[in-house]
């Protein structure tokens, strides 16, 4: 038996233990299901902007620098390596794309951004991997160190330079951004006559067709990439064992802290391309907090997907739509969602009950009818929620996905070279 498929044999898990996958077929119903829900909603509280193209767009550009965060944090659990410090990598990554991008262009801006959120990682990997520190601490610590790094750069990078002050860099050149003519328009006039189903899929369409960056592009790409190197190559599979059982894998040859260190570094690189696409593709410009938690909501996008690349991706869509709420038409958005939030709890009630769940069932009732009568009461949220809606969705989802989850069995385990000789 090859090195590769005994450690697979050594560190999977048994198939009893896990949960029966979805198949695709189950899937598309979900999906079809979840649009036909919302084009409902749509239709009941006349927020037409909901799934129009403009919002599919902003959601698009404000889901992929906490994708790119949960894709960094994928990398560093599927190989044991717990990394709290992907917001503060973020950091490094719009401060050091910032910089190198008004001087010598855009995409030299992302190159840069990623060798300073790699800087991060390799520190978190030197600090967790080689000298055995608690991960959280490291993590922690990393986000504490980058704003304060980034901060006094600041004072000699931008400082004094037109447009440049302190707390902020001169504009960037922006990236280019495509549109497909024809289909673009025909979509967006196909969405604007607010048909049920029909207009919501032309509007989810045309915002994937409509001034879409070409980093955003190289971003959606990376979701694929990484699921074939990690479930498909030997290397991925070597990986993935320093998250499971690192002393299995040391001991079928298996270089534990080599792996360890790739994947931190690769965390913190991916981390860096979501901070320099804040810089660059969202703003054009560095601001210090721009980054705004991103890093730890694409932490929780990443549990949420179940340590999986598309399921990480679909959490970070979610919290990257609900982000996008408040900047068109935030209050009635966020006011119809309630209604959305409402059934989609009375569906649960239901699901619960089959599955003979009494408490869970009536804590979902009286939830669902609180959301109801809110919702008959008033016109709009409060601007505050609206605000406070991507964070109360993150804790919403997490705590509702929490039975379901199941983290490499080494995550955030100490390990000492050595331990499988």
């Amino acid at each position: 038996m090859s090195t590769s498929k005994a450690t697979a044999a050594r560190v999977a898990p048994t198939k009893g233990g896990g949960r029966r996958k979805l198949s695709l077929p189950v899937v598309l119903l979900i999906i079809a299901g979840a649009l036909a829900l919302v084009s409902l909603v749509r239709l009941i509280s006349g927020a037409n902007d909901v799934t129009s193209v403009g919002q599919v767009a902003g959601a698009l550009e404000l889901a992929v620098p906490i994708g790119l965060a949960g894709l960094g944090g994928l990398w560093a659990e599927r190989a044991g390596v717990v990394n709290i410090g992907l917001e503060g990598m973020m950091v490094l990554g719009t401060w050091f794309g910032a910089w190198a991008g008004f001087q010598w262009g855009p995409w030299a801006g992302v190159l840069f951004g990623i060798l300073g959120g790699c800087l991060g990682g390799l520190l978190h990997a030197v600090i967790t991997v080689t000298f055995g520190v608690n991960h959280i601490v490291s993590g922690v610590a990393i986000n504490i160190l980058a704003v304060g790094v980034t901060r006094y750069l600041s004072n000699f990078a931008f400082d004094g330079i037109e447009g440049g002050s302190s707390k902020q860099s001169p504009r960037i050149d922006p990236i280019d951004k495509i549109t497909i003519p024809g289909l673009s328009d025909w979509l967006q006039d196909l969405q604007q006559q607010h048909w049920f189903l029909i207009s919501d899929i032309a509007g989810i369409l045309g915002g994937l067709v409509t001034g879409l960056s070409l980093l955003t592009v190289v971003a959606l790409l990376l979701i694929p990439a990484t699921w074939w190197i990690l479930w498909r190559t030997p290397f991925g599979l070597r990986l993935r064992s320093c998250g499971e059982s690192p002393v299995a894998a040391e001991t079928l040859g298996v270089n534990v802290y080599k792996y360890k260190y790739i994947a931190v570094t690769v965390s913190g690189g991916l981390a860096g391309l979501g901070g320099a696409f804040l810089a660059i593709v969202a703003t054009g410009i560095y601001q210090e907090g721009q980054t705004g938690g991103r890093g730890y909501i694409g932490l929780a996008a990443m549990i949420f997907g179940n340590w999986m690349p598309g399921g990480m991706a679909l959490g970070a869509g979610l919290f990257g739509f609900t982000d996008s709420l408040k900047l068109r038409g935030g209050a009635e958005n966020v006011h119809a969602m309630l209604l959305l939030l409402a059934i989609l709890l009375v569906i649960a009630v239901f699901w619960q009950l089959y599955r003979k769940k009494y408490v869970a069932a009536a804590i979902s009732a009286a939830v669902s009818a609180l959301l109801f009568t809110w919702y008959l009461l008033t016109d709009q949220v409060p601007s505050q929620f609206v605000d406070a809606a991507p964070y109360v969705t993150t804790l919403l989802v997490l705590s509702l996905s929490a039975q379901r989850l199941r983290m490499p069995k080494a995550d955030g385990v100490p390990y000492r070279k050595g331990e499988g000789k």
